[in-house]
């Protein structure tokens, strides 16, 4: 068991099936030593678990939830991506977040930081990234938060 499969256990989370994708792309692309997520949502076992505006009918800590749940489906991806070897990532290189909010809704860093958090715990030194947070009226399918990221792996 490697580290991040010890960290998933020891926060008592599991990563979710991946997710079929809901166009005509793929969920990931390797281009050199980086690896490019499309943009996941807050869906687990393919059904879309928070849905709505946040700031209005999604409160600040779904958004919080929302968002780590786009985070494992991420790390999922990265998994999927490594041939289930989390020794592969060199690092996490960038998150961009949307949140599908009110119009006077100012936290949408408070969101990601969800995100970005849980990134850290399971990858430690491996997670810090740079990252973009913005709010957006309206998301696929109503979800109320997408993250994509970009990460580097060993060659």
């Amino acid at each position: 068991m490697n580290s991040v499969d010890r960290q998933l256990a020891k926060l008592g989370l599991e990563l979710p099936e991946t997710n079929p994708p809901q166009g005509n792309y793929r969920p990931f692309v390797r281009a050199g030593s980086l690896l490019f997520i499309a943009g996941q949502g807050p869906r687990k076992g393919g059904e879309l678990v928070f849905k709505g505006i946040v700031g209005d009918t999604v409160t600040l800590e779904d958004a919080r939830q929302a968002a780590r749940l786009c985070a494992l489906n991420i790390v999922t991806h990265v998994k999927t991506a490594c041939d289930g070897d989390f020794d592969k990532v060199k690092g996490f290189v960038r998150l961009a977040g949307l949140v599908r909010c009110a119009a006077e809704f100012e936290d949408q860093a408070k969101v990601l930081n969800a995100a970005s958090d849980l990134i850290c715990e399971l990858f430690g030194e491996r997670g810090p990234h740079a990252r973009i947070a913005s709010g957006t009226h309206a998301l696929p399918s109503g979800m109320a938060v997408e993250i994509e990221a970009v990460v580097e792996l060993v060659n």
